[in-house]
């Protein structure tokens, strides 16, 4: 059974989903079922950041980083992509990245609790989160 918001992996492709309503079926591609992705939450290695971190700023909203320093952005090693998700589960907002961009997102207002997730091209999915 998949569940709202979650993201599967394939092994073989690479490909990433995220399930946009729950269900009861298996995700499957390249003929094998994809991999449910749980996001880290901490980095262990201090020379590279991953868990996205709020950094507020007054004129133009808040800043997500991914990494308390920033993490690189080279075409080997990046940021896919940066997701907020409101704490209901009911709001998202999403930044694709590319190599060469900064690992940043600005958004225009934070309206509740929410959580962010960040993907990582070698490493997989971080998650930070904004009381």
């Amino acid at each position: 059974m998949t569940k709202k918001l979650e993201m599967y992996r394939c092994k073989i492709c690479g490909n990433l989903v995220q399930v946009i309503l729950d269900g009861a079926g298996e995700l499957v591609c390249c003929g094998e079922p994809m991999e449910l992705l749980k996001p880290n939450t901490t980095d262990i290695v201090k020379t590279e950041y991953h868990v996205p971190v709020y950094k507020y700023t007054d004129k133009n909203g808040i800043v997500i980083q991914v990494g308390e320093e920033p993490h690189p952005m080279t075409a080997e090693h990046s940021i896919k992509f940066i997701e907020t998700i409101s704490e209901d589960r009911k709001r998202l907002q999403l930044q694709y990245l590319e190599a060469g961009d900064e690992p940043k997102m600005l958004m225009d207002r934070k309206t509740d609790k929410q959580s962010t997730l960040a993907y990582c091209n070698l490493h997989g999915l971080w998650e930070g989160a904004c009381d």
